[in-house]
């Protein structure tokens, strides 16, 4: 259960997927290491399905990934290959049955997937199937999509795989285990991240390569949009790429989902994020003694923006990382003074002066006064808001949970407003084509439709009904 006064203002992504195929490895325990460097990816549930050649077992619970497993679950979970799952849901409730991987049976033997994105036309194949005799058991479109494969043509896995993907409309990053292989697969239009390394007993794939990292696993390359890769004992190969539409990977996993030692587009996103702190200088320069990033995902812009500025970069707001969720309720004069629960912050940094704040997203900025006021009653005399991404404006259909049109609050008032709301002096965002100059890679390689409207998928099904509502 989460309170109200845990959330904090940000997008939410919906999962993380891992998988690995190294025989002679204990899969399962290099699985639960994987998932644990991909936590921020989703905190709701957590699982791992591991094969032995004969059967897979899954073990799923709630909660965080060192919640979620104790020794015993990993030691029943024996086997050459597994794939985990941490999930943060925006299709389907916070349930037990809903945690991922999901499990089926096909004619061809059973299938485990663990799936990062979210499936637009879910409602309409999930009816379909239901009205063919499909039995569900979860509420989630990860079950809508892993059923679809399951049922799809084909004399091979790999070859439901290939049938199932172009009546899949929206984003989907997969890790397959059949009991002798392991797939990776990517939507048409690369919505999700995903990569492929190498171990000296094998390969793994994961959402994100500080994944890779964590285990010490060689990064290869990142798996291409519609890109199927086949991992078996014998070779890792890539299968083909099913796609005919341009790549659109989600601009909002550059500036803030994945973490900043990952790597995506060749690039290593620490960097890539000092750039947009560097731009976001040269668009909305100000007067000021001091910069401060909030904590952490805004560090690597603040430092750029410093760099560039020739202002000093300094911490101000100290996080508790360990709060987490929580049972026991703060009574009401706690619940007024939530962010203190989450930031305490360091008056001898900015009593005093002028701060520049900055910020990765306002989504509903819901929190930022409380952060503001906070910077303030330490003795801040300015205090400048700055965000290294274009306003968010728009829902999101293809995995993260941004909140209803008319909750962000950059969509019913304009940013003087926004400033005035929130209590900062002055207020400006990176605009969507200096995102690009820091970025460096294109305009027609992303999805930034919670920027712009422009949506990358067609308009299907519930998403038909979403978008003329929020239109």
């Amino acid at each position: 259960m989460t309170f109200p006064w845990e959330l904090d203002d940000k997008p939410h992504e919906e999962c993380g997927v891992f998988g690995i195929y190294a025989p002679g490895l204990d899969v399962s325990r290099v699985t639960f290491f994987g998932l644990f460097a991909l936590q921020h990816r989703g905190q709701e549930s957590a699982g791992i399905a591991a094969t032995d050649g004969g059967q897979i077992g899954v073990r799923r619970n709630l909660g965080l990934v060192a919640q979620a497993f104790d020794e015993d679950d990993i030691e029943s979970l024996p086997g050459h290959a597994a794939i985990g799952h941490t999930r943060y849901s925006t299709a389907g409730s916070t349930l037990q049955c809903n945690a991922g991987p999901m499990y089926v049976e096909t004619e061809l033997g059973p299938i485990a997937i663990a799936h990062n994105g979210n499936l637009t036309n879910a409602v309409q194949l999930r009816q379909e199937m239901e009205q063919a005799g499909e039995e569900f058991v979860t509420t989630t479109d990860s079950e809508v999509l892993a059923r679809m494969i399951a049922l799809a043509n084909g004399f091979t896995i790999a070859e439901k795989i290939r049938n199932a993907m172009p009546k899949m409309i929206g984003a989907f990053s997969l890790a397959v285990l059949t009991t002798n292989e392991l797939f990776a697969v990517r939507d048409g239009i690369g919505v999700r991240p995903l990569c492929i390394g190498k171990l000296d007993q094998g390969y793994v794939v994961a959402s994100e390569s500080c994944a890779l990292m964590t285990i010490g696993a060689e990064f290869i390359r990142e798996v291409e949009p519609g890109e199927i890769i086949r991992i078996d004992a014998t070779s890792c190969e890539s299968l083909g790429v099913v796609t005919d539409r341009p790549p659109a990977l989600c601009l909002l996993e550059l500036v803030y989902f994945a973490r900043p030692d990952s790597q995506l587009m060749g690039e290593r996103l620490h960097m890539m994020r000092q750039n947009m702190g560097r731009q976001l200088w040269r668009e909305a320069p100000v007067d000021a003694d001091v910069v401060v990033g909030l904590p952490d995902s805004a560090t690597p812009a603040a430092i750029g923006y410093a760099r560039e500025s020739g202002i000093p970069y300094s911490e101000a707001l100290i996080k508790n990382r360990y709060i987490g969720r929580t049972f026991i309720q703060p009574n009401q004069q706690m619940r007024q003074q939530a962010v203190r629960l989450k930031f305490n912050v360091l008056p001898e940094v900015v009593e005093g002066k002028r701060v520049v704040l900055v910020d990765d997203t306002i989504v509903r900025g819901t929190t930022s006064r409380p952060i503001v006021d906070l910077v303030r009653s330490a003795g801040a005399k300015e205090v400048h808001m700055r965000v290294h991404a274009p306003a968010i404006m728009w829902p999101c259909y293809l995995g993260v949970d941004l909140a209803k049109r008319e909750e962000l609050i950059a969509a019913r008032m304009t940013i003087p407003e926004i400033a005035q709301h929130i209590g900062v002096d002055s207020l400006e965002y990176l605009s969507l084509e200096g995102l690009m100059d820091a970025i460096g890679k294109g305009n027609n390689r992303f999805c930034h439709a919670c920027m712009t409207g422009h949506y990358p998928v067609k308009t299907f099904s519930n998403l038909d009904k979403l978008a003329l509502e929020v239109s």
